[in-house]
């Protein structure tokens, strides 16, 4: 059992990402599956596959590669809010993450979503982590 599944999450795709890894299988949730949709939205990965077939589920994320120089869209995944110290905002107090140039994941009472729509929508949050 883990402890964090968000942290093993963003861990699973980090070490991926350092072995330069194509493909890497997650263990499905609904919160893993809301962040791996704004992954892509956002273009940090090429493509996901949610095969729920299997008991546990699970979320198949093609990682995304500049097809020249094969860096990674993903330079850094910082856990935020953990289990043992929760962060929370509010509308005002969203985190920019590099002068807007990433993206933080909040975790609303509407649904997951980035820092700019948040920010739109006015609601704070759970900061779960930042990506860039």
């Amino acid at each position: 059992m883990v402890t964090d599944p968000i942290a093993d999450y963003l861990t699973r795709i980090r070490n991926a990402v350092m072995a330069n890894h194509r493909i890497v299988e997650i263990p499905s949730s609904k919160m893993k599956k809301e962040m791996t949709k704004i992954l892509f939205e956002k273009g940090y990965i090429l493509n996901y596959k949610f095969e729920d077939e299997t008991k546990p589920g699970v979320i198949k994320i093609a990682l995304k590669y500049h097809p020249v120089s094969k860096i990674s869209a993903v330079n850094s995944l910082v856990r935020i809010s953990k289990p043992g110290l929760r962060k929370y905002v509010d509308a005002d107090h969203l985190p920019r993450v590099l002068n807007g140039l990433g993206i933080a994941i909040i975790s609303t009472s509407q649904g997951v979503m980035t820092d700019k729509e948040a920010k739109v929508k006015k609601v704070g949050g759970e900061v779960l982590c930042f990506i860039s």
